[in-house]
């Protein structure tokens, strides 16, 4: 049986619909394609991968703040 990973699913939907072209989307299209991002986000919130990247983002968000103080 073939199992298939819902986030890796949506990753590569993600990929394929960023490809296209702006001009080539509708509204509809646009909205689409930030709810599925945002379900790509809540798959991996909760992974090590995830919690990884919030590490880095807070890191390079807390460096920011400092280098402009």
């Amino acid at each position: 049986m073939l199992t298939i990973n819902v986030t890796l699913l949506l990753a590569v939907i993600v990929f394929w619909r960023l490809r296209r072209r702006t001009q080539a989307r509708s509204r509809f299209d646009e909205k689409l394609t930030v709810v599925i991002v945002l379900a790509l986000g809540v798959l991996i919130a909760p992974t090590p991968a995830g919690q990884g990247i919030l590490n880095i983002l807070g890191q390079l968000a807390s460096g920011v703040t400092q280098a402009g103080r």
